[in-house]
Order: C-alpha cells, then structure tokens, then sequence
C-alpha cells in the first residue's frame, strides 16, 4: 500500500525533506517521476503507457502536502518505517486504504525508481 496524507495535515512540510523518493510534494506543486529518483527519459509502465519522466504532472492536491501513489514504497528498503509517518506532528500520513501492495511490490518499486533491478 502506499501512505496518504489526510486533510487533517497543517502543512507544515516535515514530511516532505524525508521522503527518500521526492513522493511528497506541497499542495498545488506540480511533480514529476524524474524528481529524487533515476527515472529519465520515456518510461514504459508495461502495459502500453509511456511517460516522459521529467515532464510535470498536476498536483494531485491544491490544498494540503499530498504523497505520489506511483513513487511512494513506505520506506521499503530505506527504513524500517514509513518517515513521514515518524515526523508527523498530527498523525496524518496513514495508511491509503485504496492502494494495497505486498512488501515484495514495494520493493520492486524501489528498485525501479532507483534503478537497482
């Protein structure tokens, strides 16, 4: 699963410098695959869709930090725990009920980001 921040957040943006995936972006930020991670040039997704890695996507949020499902990996193979979890003073990076993956997924994920695979 990937984590979420919940309207609760007061955008204080401790989560965001922890994110060892440049996931979190400030609300209204635009973001892109290429932003902390190996990812350049067209990137294919395996099923037909192709993406240019450093072109920016629209903010998935205009009014609170929001986290990349696509580049979010809880942390897998960085740490033991999701950071923006830890460094939330009011608790609002949870879990997102909507996107579920195994720690095998995630690593995965990690691996394509970073180009470990």
């Amino acid at each position: 699963m990937a984590i979420i921040i919940t309207d609760e957040c007061i955008n204080c943006g401790a989560c965001e410098p922890e994110c060892p995936n440049n996931a979190i972006y400030d609300a209204g930020a635009a973001w892109r695959f290429s932003d902390g991670t190996d990812l350049k040039g067209i990137i294919d997704f395996g099923d037909g869709n192709t993406l240019n890695a450093e072109e920016a996507q629209a903010a998935l949020s205009d009014d609170i930090y929001y986290i990349v499902p696509d580049k979010c990996t809880e942390c897998v193979g960085f740490h033991d725990e999701p950071q923006c979890a830890a460094v939330c003073p009011v608790d609002c990076c949870v879990d997102d009920e909507d996107v579920r993956e195994t720690e095998e997924e995630l690593h995965a994920k990690k691996d394509w980001l970073h180009a470990n695979g």
